[in-house]
């Protein structure tokens, strides 16, 4: 799949020794930590990345420390590299939640280290999604709601494992935050009535189980978004269809992964912006300031302008 081969092989490795994940050099660290609230005895668990990580700490409140390992949203994500201090989170974790897919593979690299493994969550085998037929698997699965509520059961689930005590209040949080999403996909069903069937251009397929809800035509030649997944030239042919895109005012607007950028994107780009087509920024990542449900409800909202208008 694309996501697997913009990635370099990995390796298990010593803990002083970098774990590296991506396709080129990056100062990441072990992330953001909830440790400052945490209570003494909570549950430790980390999450590849701050999606997943804000999903456990919405299930888990006060009872758990999260550590996210990416959570810089403009950071390439591609790029991200375990270290030292990733590997020390992880072995620490009593849950570890990643996203699968060939999306974070240096998480199964880093337990793959360990003699003692904690829980483990994998949100694409959650989601029981696969690769449609001559196709990719497209692994950006927090884009798709059933699968976000599908992944916090499993956490309050597994956290009433690690903490029996507690499991009410696991499952009563699970049931709060399933209840925000489902407004989400209430908000989902109520856009499809407007704008299901008009086209759209991507650059990558980031968004694209949020689009395919949505009911949108995604008219991007496959091989231009592969291309740009796989960090490789886009063919000029190619390249000159999707630009013929904007031009010719077949989509409606571009949603545009705004943490990956290169000269063939940033031309995408400026060919929608003097065509006049609206564009939509997303990110693989959680924004600042922003928790999942207040950052898909901006996304909804941005589709929403550009579509309606």
């Amino acid at each position: 799949m694309s996501s697997l081969l913009r990635r370099l092989p990995l390796v298990a490795v010593p803990l002083a020794v970098l774990l590296t994940a991506g396709c080129s050099s990056s100062s990441s660290t072990a992330g953001s930590s909830a440790s400052a609230s945490a209570p003494a005895g909570a549950v430790v668990v980390v999450a590849s990345t701050n999606v997943w990580g804000d999903v456990v700490q919405q299930v888990g409140g006060d009872l758990v420390d999260v550590t996210s390992l990416m959570t810089d949203p403009n950071a390439d994500p591609h790029s991200f590299e375990a270290n030292a201090q990733s590997q020390l989170a992880v072995s620490k974790a009593s849950l570890v939640v990643e996203n699968g897919g060939g999306y974070d593979d240096y998480m199964d690299t880093m337990l793959s280290s360990l003699s003692s493994k904690p829980a483990v969550i994998n949100a694409v085998d959650v989601s029981g999604k696969t690769a449609p037929a001559g196709g990719e698997l497209n692994e950006h699965v927090w884009y798709d709601f059933a699968t976000v509520t599908k992944v916090a059961d499993t956490i309050a689930t597994q956290l009433s494992t690690v903490d029996p005590s507690h499991a009410d209040t696991y499952a009563a949080n699970a049931k709060t935050f399933d209840a925000k999403v489902a407004t989400l996909t209430q908000s989902t069903a109520d856009l499809k009535t407007t704008v299901a069937g008009k086209g759209v251009a991507i650059t990558e397929p980031v968004p694209g189980y949020l689009l395919g809800n949505l009911g949108l035509v995604n008219k991007t030649p496959a091989e231009f978004s592969e291309a740009i997944e796989n960090e490789t030239d886009v063919p000029a042919t190619v390249l000159s269809d999707t630009l013929a895109l904007f031009s010719s005012h077949e989509v409606a607007a571009l949603v545009y992964n705004e943490q990956t950028t290169g000269p063939q994107t940033e031309q995408v780009l400026a060919a929608a912006k003097a065509a006049g087509v609206a564009v939509v920024p997303v990110t693989e990542t959680l924004p600042a300031g922003k928790d999942y449900i207040t950052w898909m409800t901006a996304n909804l909202d941005a589709l929403r302008t550009a579509l309606t208008a």
